[in-house]
């Protein structure tokens, strides 16, 4: 695609990259045929291309609107065109440049930024999270159905291994993860542990800054960052062979921290090699003899692909094999390409579009009959959990109950 991208832009490192990508757009199309909201809305502007086009016009000096900005929030991330995409245009990292640009531009309204900073502020804070979500859950019996469905019951916290291991990998926490679903680390911990290998939680880290870095608060962000890698770094040098990540959307942004801290002096190195230790639970197993664990009779599962799995991380795949491997009988699932209409905050900030996605996607699962839905993303656990009749549970639970 020609470009013509304007000075104010053109001499920065994010102009630059944007025009890039933007180079490597041959405008074919095929995008729109996998992108959600193209499908739910049936709008140009609304595709993968269409937004491409809003950001290259941007960039090229036309004034972004209220319009452009409602377009370019529509955009689930998913980065399904990504996958799609014959050219390799990274469209997820030019939304995030376009994204901020407008959002510098066109600002929002007072009550749209308050909804904004309360999401970058609350879901962050694991010990705020953590007590809002106590507080839900204690009231749970008493709101509404729709409110009720959004709140996950409260389960006590499973054990933790104790058993030291020569081989130790680190785990991200994370900040929902913990208060959300605090049963799916320590699951993978017990895996792990029946392999001869020690996960260990750096209590410093916290978010891995996805959540401010997509709504356009990127210094917040890289403050997040800098501080896991702090976190990490010691326990890096004591040989860590991998940070292991149990919820996907955090793991497609540790997997980014090389590219986001490129240009920082202090970290770039460090984020670099942080990036390259980052690794998907499903990552760690398919490199282990698994011929150990002791498969106590498997079931059947309908799998739920999270778009940061096989979108964002390209390991589409991975998980149903090993899941496989264990006995598991996974049933096809039509459309498993489209996103459940999780994406972050983008159930809160968008929650007519996010219903029909989870109701589509809720269709085709419980379509396969399986007794039990799994998936790898604690945003879609959660999310698919308040429209399904079926358990949703995260993979590495199920395989810790049926190898323990």
């Amino acid at each position: 695609m020609q470009t013509n991208i304007v000075e104010r832009y053109a001499n920065t490192d994010y102009g630059r990259e944007a025009e890039a990508i933007l180079r490597k757009c041959v405008h074919c199309g095929f995008c729109t045929a996998t992108c959600p909201t193209y499908q739910l809305l049936g709008d140009e502007l609304d595709g993968p291309r269409g937004r491409i086009y809003q950001i290259k016009e941007i960039l090229e000096g036309a004034t972004p609107t209220a319009s452009t900005q409602t377009h370019l929030d529509r955009c689930l991330t998913c980065r399904s065109c990504e996958t799609t995409c014959p050219s390799g245009v990274d469209y997820g990292r030019l939304a995030d440049i376009g994204r901020k640009i407008v959002e510098d531009e066109v600002g929002r309204s007072w009550i749209q930024t308050l909804i904004r900073k309360a999401l970058i502020v609350v879901i962050p804070n694991r010990q705020l999270f953590g007590l809002l979500m106590r507080m839900g859950q204690l009231f749970r019996p008493l709101m509404p159905g729709a409110i009720r469905r959004k709140i996950p019951q409260r389960v006590a916290p499973s054990v933790w291994p104790t058993s030291t291991h020569t081989r130790t990998m680190l785990v991200l926490e994370a900040c929902a993860q913990p208060s959300a679903t605090p049963n799916v680390n320590a699951a993978a911990a017990r895996v792990l542990d029946r392999l001869g290998i020690q996960l260990i939680a750096a209590k410093e880290a916290g978010c891995c800054g996805a959540v401010a870095h997509h709504l356009s608060d990127h210094d917040r962000s890289f403050d997040a960052v800098k501080r896991n890698i702090d976190a990490w770094w010691p326990l890096i040098e004591q040989g860590a062979e991998a940070i292991v990540i149990t919820a996907s959307g955090c793991g497609v942004m540790v997997k980014e921290y090389g590219h986001l801290l490129a240009d920082d002096p202090l970290y770039a190195e460090k984020a670099q090699r942080v990036s390259e230790m980052a690794k998907d639970i499903s990552e760690v197993l398919v490199n282990e003899d698994l011929g150990g664990l002791k498969v106590r009779g498997a079931k059947t599962l309908a799998f739920h692909s999270p778009c940061t799995l096989q979108h964002g991380q390209k390991l589409n795949g991975l998980t149903e094999g090993i899941l496989r491997e264990l006995g598991f009988d996974l049933k096809p699932v039509a459309d498993s390409h489209l996103c459940c209409g999780s994406a972050g905050t983008y159930s809160i900030l968008q929650p007519d579009l996010s219903k029909r996605l989870l109701k589509n996607k809720v269709k085709a699962l419980e379509a396969t009959g399986a007794p039990t839905i799994a998936t790898a993303n604690v945003g879609c656990q959660l999310h698919l959990s308040t429209g399904a009749n079926t358990p949703v549970k995260h993979w590495i639970e199920l395989v810790d109950e049926v190898t323990g």
